[in-house]
């Protein structure tokens, strides 16, 4: 019943998403030529050349809005991938219809019309979606078309599992129960009952309308999951698989083919790519550039505090790991007093340290300190958004003492970070800084730096844990 209703709301969206595309060409055309909005509204080309064009239009749109999946049904996804999805395949069906218009030699086609079309036929389409979505998402907490869910395996996959479904009802999940040969039957996990040993299966599946199974088993009884896949998919049934491999890879996967052998991944990081990379690489150079040369009077102003308070160099330089674990030397301006370096390379800075001089805590605060790091960012040390660098003696006393806190090193280091917008600088948890680390290094887009500059002249210049 699920699956029907399933296909009945993908063609339900694939007409709304038609008629929208209709009803915003033909706005865009009567914007254009009739609206008095534009000096000149001549009609070069007649409306009826518009509305032949039209089909050819709609459906090569649709036909990219399904290459973008947008007509998965996924109720634990995101919206994001599909503004995402929506955004993109109208700029490619634009630049489309562009070229194909210079290529049959069409000038007099209105290019205004064009693209008002495709900019409001983007937000219109969007904001139809996310009014779809939140009505689903009221109407599954309500308990209406929910999925039917049996879990097969009593583990630590399945208790994070039913953990999820119930802080989220909106997806819309009823979790029947769970079936485990190790635990006994009637006991509770959060509501949710072991109503009996795995070759039960073979009895309930017949029976019952589940509308998915998930199997969760342990890892000690992956022996029988190609057993149990089979008896699945010969019910029908829709089968997922949630390993119970948290304390092996505890961060998102990745699989890739080698040569029809699927190869698992233990961590996805996009900026081991060549493009991504690359795309990081310039934005750095030309932010860092640009930065220092609009930072370059206030960094003469604190040279000139700096020589004014404190005896000493303008500049600290320190040595610090970054990228693939390498050391390079890291610039700040000099916030404390001159000291022995032996004794500065294991000195972890504390609220009121003594060696911080006036200006220099004024510096540390507002990070003013940093700003010579941009120097470092220019030369390919660091990044404008990376996990920050640590001192060599940290860095082994920390590998030793945080699982996965190397990872951070897959990646520049940056001047500010994913950890330091949530707060964690200073004197603050380093598990939480490294957490907020591998969610940056894992979940990386040109976007995602995007925020984070964004919120750092919010939340990250100016922080109460910077001593």
């Amino acid at each position: 019943m699920i699956e029907q209703n399933q296909k009945y709301f993908t063609r339900l969206l694939v007409l709304i998403d038609g008629a929208i595309m209709v009803a915003t060409y033909l706005l865009a055309w009567y914007l254009r030529f009739r609206s008095g909005l534009f000096r000149h509204s001549f009609e070069a080309v007649p409306l009826f050349l518009y509305v032949a064009v039209l089909p050819i239009v709609v459906c090569g749109t649709l036909i990219l809005y399904s290459a973008f999946n947008l007509y998965r049904h996924d109720r634990m996804g995101g919206r994001r991938h599909d503004m995402a999805g929506v955004i993109f395949s109208n700029i490619i069906s634009g630049l489309l219809f562009l070229v194909i218009l210079y290529l049959v030699n069409q000038p007099n086609w209105s290019r205004n019309m064009i693209g008002m079309f495709y900019v409001l036929n983007t937000v219109i389409d969007i904001a139809v979606r996310l009014f779809v979505w939140q009505a689903l998402k009221k109407m599954w907490k309500l308990g209406i078309n929910q999925k039917d869910v049996l879990l097969v395996g009593y583990s630590r996959a399945a208790e994070e599992y039913i953990d999820r479904v119930k802080a989220n009802p909106q997806w819309g999940l009823n979790i029947r129960g769970i079936l485990d040969d190790k635990v006994d039957a009637g006991t509770m996990y959060k509501g949710i009952k072991v109503l009996g040993s795995i070759d039960n299966l073979m009895i309930i599946l017949p029976e019952n309308h589940l509308d998915e199974i998930t199997i969760t088993l342990g890892l000690s009884e992956y022996y029988r999951l190609e057993q149990i896949v089979n008896l699945c998919e010969k019910s029908g049934v829709h089968t997922k698989f949630v390993p119970d491999y948290g304390n092996i890879i505890p961060t998102r996967p990745y699989t890739e083919d080698v040569l029809g052998l699927p190869v698992i991944n233990i961590r996805y990081v996009p900026l081991s790519n060549t493009f991504p990379a690359l795309v990081k690489r310039l934005m750095d150079i030309v932010g860092g550039t640009i930065a220092l040369i609009l930072s370059s009077p206030i960094m003469l102003f604190c040279a000139i505090m700096i020589k004014l308070t404190a005896p000493g160099p303008l500049i600290f330089v320190q040595e610090r790991v970054g990228l693939h674990n390498k050391t390079f030397k890291m610039y700040k301006f000099r916030s404390m007093v001159v000291q022995d370096e032996k004794k500065e390379k294991t000195a972890w800075t504390v609220k009121d340290d003594p060696r911080v001089t006036g200006f220099g805590k004024f510096m540390r605060k507002t990070s003013l300190d940093e700003l010579p790091q941009f120097i470092n960012i220019i030369k390919g040390d660091m990044s404008l958004i990376g996990p920050r660098p640590e001192r060599p003696f940290f860095v082994e006393k920390f590998q030793e003492e945080i699982p996965r806190y190397m990872v951070k090193h897959q990646v520049r280091p940056g001047l500010t970070g994913w950890a330091q917008v949530n707060g964690y600088r200073g004197d603050t948890s380093i598990r939480k800084r490294i957490e907020c680390d591998l969610y940056y290094i894992e979940n990386w887009t040109l976007g995602l730096d995007i925020k984070i500059l964004f919120l750092t002249f919010f939340k990250g210049f100016v922080n109460k844990n910077a001593y």
